[in-house]
């Protein structure tokens, strides 16, 4: 056994290739701590569910090392290494009934039968189906297979269980009950979760840490608030939440500061994040939550007249789109609570922000 401060999982230098040419995971270095929610995040085709196959044993990895518990699982194969799988399809046997699906991993290991029934109840009343053992998945509804796939993974206390897009079946009212369910179980057992989605507000929701992948490689990795608050580079900041892009040339550095200057919009004041040098292009990223209309002059160094192009009422908040700094695609999310619900379309508009929420990124 390794130490208990060492990752429970790490990749290390890990390529992965199909074709023997192009890399579909280049160079990958990344620990998972003990206990932590991992996800991996990312478009189709930058690389995450490859790197959770190689984990798995799914898929031989092309250079590198994987290991678990400080020991190589390169050559391991997967029904031996000792981790939990969810599936998108959730992989039910479907002559079996729930009871025999939870139980079979178990059989496997030869567990005795009194000790099998033992766990396997604690499973499905862990999942809220303690009635069900007696039914076939067919008999069951999507969100009750896929509670039933989630204990299948749990049943045998793995230290480590990979989802695999677990939740993209399901209606969006369903996916977000399951993403609350799945975090409360591992809030409760304390076992490792490496989870891979597309779906960024799943991404946010469930995890201690997010990976965002592109193009095979992790371009960032923090906490989910860490990550939307604070992304480092201009792919984070648009693949991570809503964003208002401003494109334009750095005119002037001022410490943690820069000047950008807007083709057709005025100069911007923003955080030098991963900003370039003087006379570059750079990107600006602004939440569309952080500006503030009709602010009092001179509360922000950052104040433009716009025109209010559209506005749509989502309940919470009003969605207002602004033609503002020579675009016309520039949001603002507006709270109802604001008494600003008075905003007309085609009415002139003035909004600000501050310089710490306008972060200079590469272009």
């Amino acid at each position: 056994m390794s130490d208990s401060n060492d990752p429970l999982v790490r990749f290390q230098e890990v390529q992965k290739s199909y074709d023997g040419e192009t890399l579909v995971v280049k160079n990958l270095n990344l620990d998972v701590a003990r206990g932590e929610f991992l996800t991996m995040l990312g478009p189709s085709g930058s690389g995450k569910t490859t790197c959770l196959m190689m984990l798995a044993g799914f898929e031989p990895a092309t250079h590198g090392e994987i290991t678990l518990d400080g020991k190589s699982i390169n050559d391991v194969a997967p029904h031996k290494r000792g981790i939990g799988m969810v599936f998108q399809n959730y992989a039910l046997f479907p002559h079996m009934t729930v009871f025999e699906n939870l139980a079979f991993p178990l059989q496997v290991r030869g567990m005795n039968k009194a000790e099998m029934e033992t766990k396997v109840k604690r499973a499905l009343d862990m999942v809220q189906l303690g009635d069900f053992g007696n039914r076939r998945p067919a008999q069951l509804s999507g969100g009750q297979q896929q509670r039933v796939a989630v204990a299948r993974a749990l049943v045998f206390d793995p230290e480590l269980v990979l989802m695999d897009e677990p939740l993209g079946a399901l209606d969006k009212q369903l996916r977000e009950q399951m993403q609350y369910e799945i975090k409360h179980i591992h809030e409760s057992l304390g076992v490792t979760v490496v989870y891979v989605t597309h779906d960024q507000s799943e991404a946010l929701t469930m995890s201690s840490r997010v990976a965002v992948f592109n193009d095979g490689v992790i371009q960032q990795i923090a906490p989910p608030d860490e990550l939307y608050e604070q992304p480092e580079n201009a792919f984070v900041a648009q693949f991570i939440g809503e964003n208002n892009k401003l494109e334009g040339i750095i005119k002037e550095k001022n410490g943690s500061g820069c000047v950008v200057e807007i083709p057709g919009g005025g100069v911007v004041s923003a955080l030098d994040v991963n900003a370039g040098n003087v006379g570059e292009r750079s990107s600006l990223s602004l939440r569309p939550e952080r500006v503030e209309i009709n602010p009092e002059d001179g509360k922000y160094p950052n104040i433009f007249n716009g025109k209010v192009e559209e506005l749509i009422y989502l309940g919470d908040h009003i969605r207002t789109r602004i033609n503002v700094c020579g675009r016309d695609d520039f949001i603002i999310k507006v709270p109802n609570a604001s008494g600003l619900t008075q905003l007309v379309e085609g009415s002139p508009v003035k909004i600000g922000w501050a310089l710490e929420d306008c972060r200079a990124l590469d272009a």
